[in-house]
């Protein structure tokens, strides 16, 4: 149910604000975006895996307060992440 080494090589590369960045918000919720978008098809299959829907649910807040965290120090880096992803529309 988690992303695969290239699925998440590839977001990293994409999101990275610098070479090698590995630990900036935008990284990390876009990594937390493709997980949650894994775990979503999963549960169109599986409707009763209620323990994989708590660790949803956790990715889901963990996702929420990067963003919040964004959008109270960089309101721009912030637009452009959402926009980017395709989230909050």
């Amino acid at each position: 149910m988690s992303i695969n080494a290239e699925d998440k090589a590839r977001v990293m590369k994409e999101f990275a604000t610098k070479e090698g960045d590995t630990g900036s918000p935008e990284v990390q919720v876009a990594i937390l975006t493709s997980r949650i978008t894994t775990l979503t098809e999963h549960f169109k299959t599986h409707k009763k895996d209620n323990h994989s829907r708590r660790g949803l649910l956790k990715l889901v807040a963990q996702r929420r307060k990067l963003l919040d965290y964004l959008k109270g120090v960089e309101e721009n880096r912030y637009q452009n992440l959402i926009g980017r992803l395709g989230i909050r529309r």
